[in-house]
């Protein structure tokens, strides 16, 4: 199943990551072990360095295997959601239609 993965690294750890120059290195790690369909990075809404990663989760036992490296190394905050493409979606149409008209008023 496709997932969104949302990371918020504290500033001050990502400082000290950024300081000793694990911070890059550790992120890469991260993300070899994942094998992101797309990953971004960015400055969020709190000034925290955070990244929204895109990946195939086979099996919900995952979920620690994913998260516990960014609490690890970053004491980040994690939070992780299924997502769907354009195609998803068009094939999920007629699931959307069904609905509608059980529940729709």
């Amino acid at each position: 199943m496709r997932m969104l993965l949302r990371v918020s690294i504290p500033v001050e750890t990502g400082n000290a990551a950024a300081k000793d120059g694990t911070l890059g290195s550790t992120i890469e790690g991260i993300l070899a072990g994942l094998k992101p369909e797309a990953a971004y990075f960015f400055a969020d809404d709190d000034g925290q360095r955070s990244g929204s990663i895109v990946f195939d989760m086979k099996d919900t036992a995952q979920i620690p295997a994913v998260a516990e490296p960014w609490f690890l190394a970053f004491n980040a905050k994690v939070s992780l959601r299924p997502i769907i493409n354009p195609q998803d979606l068009a094939k999920a149409g007629p699931t959307i239609g069904k609905a509608a008209k059980k529940y729709g008023k």
